[in-house]
């Protein structure tokens, strides 16, 4: 019975995170809602300078329990510019924790508070949070033929307009690569093949409307795009199988030892202007990431597995980036809870603050 207890609390290590980064949400959406009417009659790159800010202090406290608190290694490999830049970010999918992924390379840029996501339409209705990554100059799209050009364009002429730094997070693949849902990594390579592109085994053909629009709709603001690809060590069985990828819950309970970023810089000259070039220049990005992947999870020779080639940094986040955050966030969360009137509101932030979101996304785009 001891055993059993100690075990499910082993298990349960990604609680007290969870409860952190959740638990503080209300605080951050009322001190961005305060702001956000505070900022209403001034030019709209004020609002995003400070909202920048506050979404650096919200994710870095998000990066200190990724981060710090598993003490998973980060290894990168490539060329990671170390000043910040406007730049589209492209990246194989497998898991949710991709989206941290791409936080834990920005802030290594001083750029955290410029990422922005393309995100697939059904994740506008996330309490809080939903609306908030709207708000914050996150594009939801639909897939294949309800894509709206029309809107993202209209969403990212937007953000040049504001003169919004850009870290725009798009996952080409437009849904996770599962190895436990076989059929759709059978259907991405009977598409290929069909459209005789070469058929990918550790990843699923690209899509390119997304990555078209964003680039070029932005392409004399942008500086650069990074092509990014991920690889969680451990996620091959017995059998020498890949695995699914850990899941947020299961990085948290400090199951990845090490997670791999091969990161490699793109020209903006570089990049095929016309969709259907592009399509092909994608998918060809999206081969060298499948090369990759293959040496890293089958290489022939053991001690070429669970890397990527060429020089690699093991980086660590420093505390000063991150623990800053936890302490301003958690006491500021502490001390309304501590009052009558201040429990009241948190509540409500919740419950208004979450249909006021669905309403919201409901109307604008």
């Amino acid at each position: 019975m001891l055993l059993s207890l100690v075990l499910h609390t082993y298990s349960m290590r990604y609680v007290l995170p969870a409860a952190v980064m959740m638990g503080t949400a209300p605080t951050y959406v009322l001190a961005w809602g305060a702001w956000r009417l505070l900022s209403a009659v001034l030019p709209a790159r004020f609002y995003r300078e400070v909202d920048d800010r506050l979404y650096t202090i919200y994710q870095s406290m998000v990066l200190f329990f990724f981060e710090n608190y598993t003490g998973v290694q980060v290894i990168i490999y490539g060329d990671l510019p170390k000043n910040k830049e406007n730049v589209i970010y492209l990246s194989n999918h497998q898991c949710t924790v991709d989206w941290i992924i791409a936080d834990m390379l920005a802030i290594r840029q001083n750029a955290l508070g410029h990422v922005r996501y393309v995100l697939k339409d059904g994740l506008k209705w996330l309490p809080l949070y939903g609306w908030y990554f709207s708000q914050h100059g996150g594009v939801y799209v639909k897939r294949s033929a309800k894509f709206n050009e029309k809107e993202m364009r209209e969403k990212l002429r937007a953000q040049m307009k504001a003169e919004t730094p850009m870290y725009l997070v798009i996952f080409p693949e437009g849904t996770r690569y599962n190895p436990e849902i076989p059929k759709v990594i059978a259907d991405s390579q009977s598409f290929a093949e069909k459209e005789g592109l070469a058929v990918l085994k550790h990843v699923l053909t690209p899509r390119v409307k997304a990555t078209h629009v964003a680039i070029d709709t932005m392409k004399d603001y942008l500086d650069a795009v990074y092509d990014v690809t991920v690889a969680y060590e451990g996620t091959v069985d017995h059998k020498g199988q890949r695995k699914l990828a850990p899941s947020m819950t299961e990085f948290l309970s400090k199951e990845c030892p090490r997670v791999h970023i091969f990161i490699d810089r793109i020209e903006l000259k570089d990049i095929p202007e016309e969709q259907m070039y592009m399509r092909r220049w994608l998918h060809e990005r999206f081969e060298i990431k499948d090369k990759l992947l293959i040496e890293f999870y089958d290489a022939k020779d053991s001690k070429r597995r669970n890397k990527f080639p060429g020089k690699s940094v093991h980086s660590k986040l420093s505390l000063k980036k991150s623990l800053p955050s936890l302490l301003f966030l958690g006491g500021l969360t502490a001390s309304m809870l501590l009052t009558e009137s201040g429990r009241k509101l948190y509540v409500k932030t919740w419950i208004y603050g979450t249909l006021i979101g669905c309403l919201w996304v409901s109307i604008k785009p």
